[in-house]
């Protein structure tokens, strides 16, 4: 819940990125017709910084939010893993409370230098949420507590 509320406050902050204005295609004339271009595809950018990635990142979350395993940490893990990013700079918190009920959010993350891919999914959140933020003072992604990636 930490994170929903710190995503939220970084709307806040001053220097957060504002959203590129919309721009209008030039109206067709004549007989010519217009066709639709599809924006580029999310790739990974092996020697990009975290904003660099953040698309290629959130597409990774949506397709394995899309499918079974939608609070298995394993699987963004293994995906992020799969779609090229550093298992060794990744984080990720348990799949269940300490009382062994589901979590109702899960949080990992990817180290990239000095900024943070990070990601938040579960029932109490509704759709995934992606963001870069800065390393925390120890080095770390994520605040609390995180499991051994040792698979």
């Amino acid at each position: 819940m930490a994170f929903v509320a710190v995503i939220a406050l970084s709307g806040c902050i001053a220097g957060s990125p504002t959203p590129a204005p919309a721009t209008s295609a030039p109206a067709a004339t004549g007989s010519s017709t217009a066709q639709a271009t599809a924006a580029p595809a999310a790739t990974f950018a092996p020697s990009g910084t975290a904003s660099d990635n953040l698309a290629y990142f959130s597409k990774i979350v949506g397709d394995v939010w899309a499918g079974p395993d939608q609070v298995a940490g394993r699987a963004y893990i293994d995906a992020l893993v799969a779609g090229g990013f550093d298992k060794t700079a990744m984080q990720v918190t348990p799949d269940e409370s300490t009382i062994g009920n589901p979590a109702e959010s899960i949080e990992f993350s990817v180290r990239r230098g000095e900024q943070c891919l990070v990601g938040q999914v579960g029932p109490s959140i509704g759709s995934p949420v992606t963001a870069v933020m800065p390393v925390l003072n120890d080095g770390a992604c994520l605040i609390g507590q995180t499991r051994a990636i040792d698979w």
